[in-house]
């Protein structure tokens, strides 16, 4: 049952509710005993009450997809991502920004602090034209070190694109394969995480790549150093895309964390989720 932890949640609030006032007897006066005073309910932590109504305002698949837990253990932790958020450029988009296809950046928005990619040590350029925010190259600088010490290099073919960018591509996979399929394989110009500048399209962009020594290690390690596949085999009606062995954003450590402990590790709940709980009153 993974939908205790909600479930305990309303019924906190239902238990007191039904609690406020002591029930009425209907016997005579003279025959009642004098009964004790009913303390009132402690009220409850507004935290608690905040969660409580964005879960509430979840999917039915985001609720399913969060464990048991303690709610002021998630309380903390999620403390520990919005604390790690105060440190991002403040004249920027959070890492953190909900984009899909209903949440949208608009066709001047470009990345404050782009750096463009160059031939380096650490990992491979398939394009001189590549680009991301300073935070997610240092990432992935740190993480393609790594991944060299276990014999993998990790080859970057596609990181910032822009509006318009988006817009060429996505006409071009619909004149390709159908407006329907492009759908389901890439994202219309504004809807695309490429334009946050912190995902990075790895190796030939294609399922293949999933039976790469490279795929496997990111799976196995990639979120050691901030790293979450976006669009996981299995969850296209949550995503909105098709599996994606190759798309990685940067979302930080301590967010790819919370990501795995209490959304299943599927980063569109856990977006849906921070999106939803900022914009609770």
């Amino acid at each position: 049952m993974k939908r205790t932890f909600i479930v305990s949640l309303i019924f906190i609030i239902s238990f007191f509710t039904a609690c406020a006032k002591p029930k009425q007897n209907s016997a005579p006066v003279e025959s009642q005993a004098i009964p004790e005073p009913v303390p009132e309910p402690a009220p409850l932590d507004p935290k608690i009450e905040k969660l409580n109504r964005v879960l509430v305002s979840m999917t039915d698949s985001c609720k399913d997809a969060i464990p048991n837990g303690d709610p002021n253990e998630f309380l903390a932790d999620l403390e520990k991502v919005l604390q790690i958020e105060k440190a991002f450029p403040s004249d920027d988009l959070s890492l953190y920004y909900l984009i899909d296809k209903t949440h949208k950046v608009g066709a001047d928005y470009e990345p404050k602090h782009l750096r463009k990619l160059v031939a380096n040590d650490d990992y491979i350029i398939n394009k001189t034209t590549l680009a991301l925010r300073e935070d997610a190259d240092d990432a992935l600088h740190e993480m393609a070190r790594a991944a060299k010490k276990d014999g993998i290099i990790l080859d970057v073919s596609s990181t910032y694109r822009s509006y318009s960018t988006q817009e060429r591509t996505f006409n071009y996979w619909v004149s390709v394969d159908g407006l329907e399929e492009a759908e389901r394989e890439s994202a219309r110009p504004g809807t695309s995480q490429h334009q946050l500048g912190a995902a990075v399209d790895f190796g030939n962009i294609d399922d293949s790549y999933a039976l790469t020594d490279g795929c496997k290690w990111l799976n196995a390690h990639s979120e050691e150093y901030g790293w979450s596949l976006s669009f996981p085999q299995g969850y296209e009606d949550i995503t909105g895309y098709r599996w994606e062995c190759w798309h990685f954003r940067y979302i930080g450590i301590e967010a790819c964390k919370f990501q795995k402990k209490w959304f299943s590790d599927i980063q569109q709940f856990m977006f849906e989720f921070i999106d939803a709980w900022k914009n609770m009153d």
